[in-house]
């Protein structure tokens, strides 16, 4: 079953399924909650940094520059992978990507072209995505893609093992459109491989459990279901860890390995949420509080969640990569999760709080109607500074890294600068 919030604002009773004016309604008559089987922490076992993260002693360096729309970027057994949305995938030094400056897209091995992706195609925001390595990269020395193919427009998960050039899908049917294709991709301390699927354009799919749309997958390195997956009745997909979402395009863990998702909402309210196993996030019915214009309210639906964050009817940070920085290399930093904005060209620092406290000078979003699972403020970084933010990410020696996206068609401003697309190295001074 759903499991409440603290302040139990779900507990209000069910709204009735017809009333819903004023909203972009679905046409289900029953919205589906799985039947949550795995873990959930009941307690954080850590704590963020005191004090502001607005403390912190760093400096920024442009690591690699000319770069065409990077998307994603994983440090694994010395490596860092690299995708490009117009292109295929890139393989640094981790060391040369973390001491050098000014790195040129050739000085990273192209392992991995776009024209041998089979299908491969890339409309809007489709393209070469995500990616993430096998837990024991490099041996074996195995790394998962999420791209767009134009074999009836999807989007896929592929294995590929670098060593013998081979390609194997495991997860497709993801629907594609032009827009909302979700595309992050990681593989939890869990050793699973979680996939984040945006609606395709088509809300229907966040509300229907036989659709990968809308929702968080989470599947075995081989592609298949874990037992240990939430069970949304007979029917419908064993991969889904959660539903009800439009477009998420960013996934970490917490310390104790709480998943965490970030994604895009419309015209604005965009969302940060903790994950739980089998639950619905509500789109494309349920998208604020009780004084949303155009949405009804999470606390109407006992079967919806709502997020930790919603940044309203006025807000837009437009979400994309996020990171939660457990590295003790910049200790103002430490335990708090990063979040990188598109059109809000931000980077976004959010302390999660499950005492209650709160940093000074930030932001705090404590609506009664979120998720109070803890307490969230928000402070800004490089607000305009680099243009789109497409990801952030954190390297293995405790350096922030960051990738613009100014050469997608969407900026605004002064951007692309010359030197754009760009990795962005902050570290400490």
């Amino acid at each position: 079953m759903q499991q409440p919030t603290r302040r139990g604002v779900l507990g209000s009773g069910v709204a009735a399924l017809g009333a819903l004016a004023g909203c972009l309604s679905s046409s289900y008559d029953e919205r589906p909650v799985g039947d949550g089987e795995a873990p959930w922490p009941a307690d954080p076992t850590w704590e963020p940094a005191d004090g502001s993260p607005k403390a912190a002693d760093i400096r920024e360096v442009t690591a690699v520059q000319n770069l065409s729309i990077p998307w994603d970027l994983t440090f694994a057994g010395g490596d860092a992978l690299l995708t490009e949305r117009t292109g295929g995938l890139r393989r640094f030094d981790a060391e040369t990507l973390r001491t050098d400056s000014e790195l040129a897209p050739s000085d990273g091995e192209r392992i991995l072209r776009d024209a041998e992706l089979p299908d491969r195609t890339g409309p809007g925001e489709g393209g070469t995505l995500g990616v993430a390595a096998h837990p024991d990269y490099p041996d074996p020395p195995v790394v998962f893609v999420y791209y767009t193919a134009d074999d009836d427009l999807r989007n896929r998960v592929v294995r590929y093992d670098i060593l013998a050039d081979e390609l194997t899908p495991i997860v497709d049917d993801i629907p594609a459109a032009e827009y909302h294709n979700g595309g992050r991709i990681t593989v939890g301390p869990d050793r699973r491989l979680w996939v984040c699927a945006g609606d395709a354009t088509d809300p229907a799919h966040a509300q229907d459990a036989t659709s990968l749309g809308g929702a968080v997958l989470r599947v075995g390195l081989d592609g298949e279901a874990p037992a240990e997956n939430p069970d949304f009745g007979d029917g419908t997909d064993p991969r889904l860890y959660s539903v009800g979402h439009r477009n998420p395009q960013g996934i970490d863990f917490t310390p104790d390995g709480e998943p965490i998702v970030a994604e895009h909402g419309p015209q604005s309210r965009d969302e940060v949420s903790a994950l739980r196993p089998g639950a619905n996030y509500g789109w494309d019915v349920a998208r604020g509080g009780p004084t949303d214009t155009q949405y009804d309210a999470y606390a109407d639906y006992e079967e919806f969640t709502p997020p930790l964050l919603n940044t309203g009817e006025l807000g837009t940070w437009a979400p994309s990569g996020i990171a939660f920085y457990k590295q003790e290399a910049i200790p103002a930093w430490h335990n708090r999760l990063f979040v990188a904005g598109l059109r809000s060209q931000t980077l976004f620092c959010v302390t999660l709080s499950a005492n209650g406290a709160s940093p000074p000078g930030g932001n705090r979003f404590d609506a009664d109607w979120l998720d109070d699972r803890y307490t969230v403020t928000v402070h800004q970084f490089y607000d305009g500074e680099y243009g789109r933010l497409r990801h952030v990410e954190v390297g293995p020696e405790g350096a922030l890294y960051l990738l613009t996206s100014n050469r997608d068609g969407r900026t605004i401003q002064e951007f692309p600068k010359d030197d754009d697309d760009r990795v962005i190295r902050i570290e400490p001074q």
